[in-house]
């Protein structure tokens, strides 16, 4: 079974409790998304609240991936750049797929739908991210055909004592 990805759906209560469980459910499982378990949804709220508030307002586009059984099992949110010397390309962030889809393959498919889409968009010639070291996920990353153009060493404070790089990641839409 494979995901349907939709840009921008109607943003509905099912969809808003979809990917905060979502994004509560990846942050538990040890999912690099801005939390560090143990966190509950009423710590991710007012995060996604920023997201919905961007996205009413046109700097935040959502890509979400529904499962079989019409959950919310995958994410990534555009942010467009303001700055006009940076306009032709875009961050992709929050990029998530649930703990219980993953090993099947629907991470490519949403880093796959993510280029597609970033295609449509007028002026845009790639698309950036970050992703915390330690995870290995930089290696996922450049398997998607993305690559390392710059790294921060420390740059992240997962707890005491424990500092992972910031990696940034570049790909090209040629």
């Amino acid at each position: 079974m494979s995901l349907t990805f939709t840009l921008d759906p109607a943003v509905t209560p099912a969809l808003r409790d979809g990917v905060l469980n979502l994004w509560t459910d990846v942050s538990n499982a040890g999912g690099a998304v801005g939390f560090v378990a143990p966190v509950t949804a009423e710590e991710i709220r007012p995060e996604l609240v920023k997201h919905m508030a961007a996205m009413a307002e046109g700097r935040i586009r959502l890509l979400v991936g529904i499962d079989g059984s019409g959950d919310v099992a995958a994410t990534a949110f555009f942010s467009f750049n303001t700055h006009r010397l940076m306009k032709h390309w875009v961050w992709l962030y929050t990029v998530m797929v649930h703990p219980s889809h993953q090993g099947r393959g629907y991470g490519r498919d949403l880093l796959a739908a993510a280029a597609d889409e970033a295609r449509r968009f007028d002026g845009i010639d790639a698309i950036r991210l970050t992703c915390r070291g330690g995870h290995g996920l930089e290696h996922f990353y450049g398997s998607c055909g993305y690559k390392e153009v710059g790294r921060v060493p420390a740059a992240i404070r997962v707890a005491p004592g424990d500092d992972r790089d910031d990696i940034t990641m570049l790909l090209p839409l040629d």
